[in-house]
């Protein structure tokens, strides 16, 4: 039986309560947009539980009556994954599922509720002298059942791992309802498959996430941070593996940025002057954190850098604000884009070492697809993840360039394919890849997927549509 809009959301009313439903297009509309705007999508009700008994009863429900769910943590999503896709789904938000259960600085452990923002992860750890590293631009809207749902990287993936390696155990509903209580904080726990890493990474067709225990670290007594210019992403690659040398698990960023990520700053007001010390084709970003009693070594290491020609000139920072305006210019390197008109986007890793051949042959393959258009590629070198985006031509059209954005993608795909890659090193496959995930991933993977997808939501209800297509 196929439920109408009005007895789908007078259902939701009676399980959750009139303030906890919205049913007026208006009022979805801020949950039907997601940041990039690519998908556009209307859905029946937005359902906003403030328990993880009411997140039960309306999954329960839904398996009950064959009601397609949406799971919604902070929206900030950029593969279409937290939106709707065929019109006919319930979004559940679990942006009012959230607060600190416990924090153990003992232990290096927090338990936090799934709609809990990454700003407020990170600043409840800050508060009880630890360190909760996992670091996005989206971190003060971005919630951790989000984070973790997507698995995300960030720019200290480095050295402390992406959400998979920052999460201890997680909580979730099941697609009949039912509650996985995963969320202990064993650090040895040899008892069968590990549902935890299942969820996490699963964008929502598998589970919703309720809580997480999260790992906590000793928090840095200083960071030193440094902005060089370097000549080529192989001199960059070059500098990666001697500082990491160096620092070993203390180097916890490095950041390769272009030219023209700095110049599109400048230009748009975004920077207020130049920060690097001369107009080099690149840049690297690179923070050694400094454990307490312990010594850095970013000074020495870049004099000897400089010897060896694998730096042409650089800023160490020297105060607070001049680390936070480096990292500024680093976060904007993806906003700036859309200032510049349209840019075509790819989230894609490689093996450390195919880094620059990556940006080499791809960059090419794209010129040579769309004459004009302008790389502008940037991102976590020292963990191979580019965000290998592109920029249209000067002058051109936006919404022509965008319309011949295939091309562009498949050149860049097939470099990334060819060289041992991956087409989404973080962002996920959402609504965005599923077609180019069947395209590029091992059948046998694939069928395990497909297998595990059934067995744990036989009736499809959780994110229908998503990652499998």
């Amino acid at each position: 039986m196929t439920l109408s809009s009005d007895q789908i959301a007078n259902a939701l009313i009676s399980l959750l309560g009139p303030d906890s439903v919205i049913s007026e297009p208006g009022g979805m509309e801020g949950y039907l947009v997601e940041p990039r705007r690519r998908f556009t999508q209307t859905a029946k009700a937005v359902a906003l539980p403030r328990t993880v008994a009411e997140v039960q009863a309306v999954v329960q429900w839904a398996h009950e009556v064959g009601v397609h769910l949406v799971p919604q943590a902070g929206n900030t999503g950029l593969v279409g994954g937290q939106v709707p896709l065929f019109g006919d789904e319930v979004i559940v938000s679990i942006a009012r599922l959230k607060g600190i259960r416990s924090i153990d600085a003992d232990a290096g452990t927090m338990v936090v509720e799934a709609g809990t923002t990454l700003q407020e992860v990170q600043e409840a750890a800050d508060e009880a002298g630890m360190l909760f590293p996992l670091s996005i631009a989206s971190q003060g809207s971005a919630r951790i059942g989000g984070v973790l749902g997507s698995n995300a990287g960030g720019v200290q993936v480095l050295s402390y791992g992406n959400a998979r390696e920052l999460c201890m155990g997680v909580e979730a509903v099941m697609a009949d309802g039912t509650l996985y209580r995963g969320i202990g904080a064993l650090k040895k726990d040899n008892t069968g498959y590990d549902l935890k890493d299942l969820l996490v990474g699963s964008e929502g067709t598998l589970g919703i996430i309720t809580a997480a225990t999260l790992k906590l670290f000793p928090r840095p007594e200083r960071y030193e941070t440094v902005l060089v210019d370097v000549e080529s992403p192989e001199a960059a690659l070059k500098l990666f593996s001697a500082l990491r040398a160096r620092a070993g698990q203390t180097l916890t960023a490095f950041e390769l940025m272009p030219r023209i990520g700095f110049q599109f700053q400048i230009r748009h007001g975004m920077l207020e002057r130049e920060i690097a010390a001369t107009a080099s084709p690149w840049h690297v970003l690179a923070e050694i954190s400094v454990p307490r009693g312990g010594h850095g070594v970013m000074e020495d290491a870049l004099e000897d850098m400089f010897a060896q020609g694998l730096v042409t000139n650089g800023v160490l920072a020297d105060s607070l604000a001049q680390r936070e305006t480096m990292w500024l210019a680093r976060e904007q390197m993806s906003e700036v884009q859309s200032r510049e008109g349209g840019s075509i986007k790819h989230d894609v890793s490689v093996p450390v070492a195919k880094v620059p051949e990556l940006i080499a042959r791809g960059s090419a393959a794209a010129i040579a697809a769309v004459p004009g258009i302008r790389p502008v590629p940037f991102g976590h070198l020292g963990d191979g993840n580019i965000h290998f985006n592109f920029s249209q031509p000067e002058g051109a059209d936006k919404a022509e360039f965008m319309a011949g954005a295939e091309p562009v993608h498949a050149a860049v795909y097939a470099v990334v394919v060819e060289l041992g890659g991956s087409i989404s090193a973080e962002h996920g496959i959402g609504q965005l890849k599923t077609g180019l995930l069947a395209q590029v991933k091992d059948p046998v993977a694939l069928k395990a997927m497909r297998a595990i997808k059934s067995a744990l939501d036989p009736k499809g209800i959780l994110n229908p549509g998503k990652v499998l297509g």
